[in-house]
């Protein structure tokens, strides 16, 4: 029997600021010089949500949003204009929607962590774009006992994307690894947008990566999705979709 046509999207619940001393550095600094938004706090990036959300809906999937502990905060970066809990038997789609927080709340979000990792046992879809990769380490195949994304293709925000916003040291203050870190840690195979380009994979077709971190780029192995950064959220959710079509 094929799995509900139902998707259930992740959001992070945390919030901290990711320039605490209200200055903004790397790309955001030479995009907005002067911007006033420094010090506010980072949380979900909302058109990793939004983005998805619109793309199952279109695909005729009902869609409901969850968090570990049900409240949640928006990105503020999210909401300028450059940008604009359920019972898992009732999904097909597990889609971990991000922004920077997601790092803080996702690798301890056990009630997140059990819903996907019950749905993939069931053979269904689990999906993460940006830093939703975050929660992936704690997301166990019950039937190997290791992480589900262990010996699977995958890609995620790289590092250098983090060097470019100058953000690598907020990072190390939250004591978390860069989704590169993470990945590596849960036995991926392939964790960046660079590292993917031009890989073979079984059916001898290359996996093309784009020049740099802020181009569109997804990745499906499997039960697996993944997007690279917040321009992948749409064909990531694409790409869900039709993964979820072949089951």
């Amino acid at each position: 029997m094929a799995p509900p046509r139902k998707a259930l999207i992740a959001v992070t619940s945390a919030h901290a600021p990711l320039y605490p001393d209200g200055k903004e550095t790397g790309m955001l600094h030479r995009l907005r010089p002067h911007s006033r938004y420094a010090d506010l706090e980072q949380g979900l990036f909302v058109t990793e949500a939004l983005h998805p959300f619109n793309v199952f809906r279109e695909a005729g999937f009902a869609v409901e949003l969850v968090s570990e502990n049900g409240t949640y905060q928006a990105d503020w970066l999210s909401q300028q204009k450059e940008w604009l809990s359920g019972d898992d038997q009732t999904f097909g789609i597990f889609f971990a929607s991000a922004g920077h927080a997601s790092l803080i709340d996702y690798p301890d979000a056990k009630g997140l962590q059990n819903i996907a990792s019950d749905m993939f046992s069931d053979g269904k879809i689990i999906s993460a774009v940006c830093h939703g990769g975050a929660i992936f380490p704690g997301i166990i195949d019950p039937s190997t006992g290791k992480s589900i994304i262990a010996g699977k293709r995958v890609t995620g925000f790289t590092t250098q994307g983090e060097e470019e916003e100058g953000v690598l040291d907020t990072i190390k203050s939250w004591h978390r690894p860069t989704i590169e870190a993470a990945a590596a840690s849960a036995g991926a195979i392939c964790t960046s947008i660079i590292l993917c380009a031009y890989r073979i994979d079984a059916n001898h077709e290359a996996d093309i990566s784009p020049p740099g971190p802020w181009d569109s780029f997804t990745q499906t192995d499997g039960l697996i999705v993944t997007g690279a950064n917040p321009a992948s959220a749409h064909a990531t959710a694409v790409a869900a979709v039709e993964a979820f079509n072949k089951l």
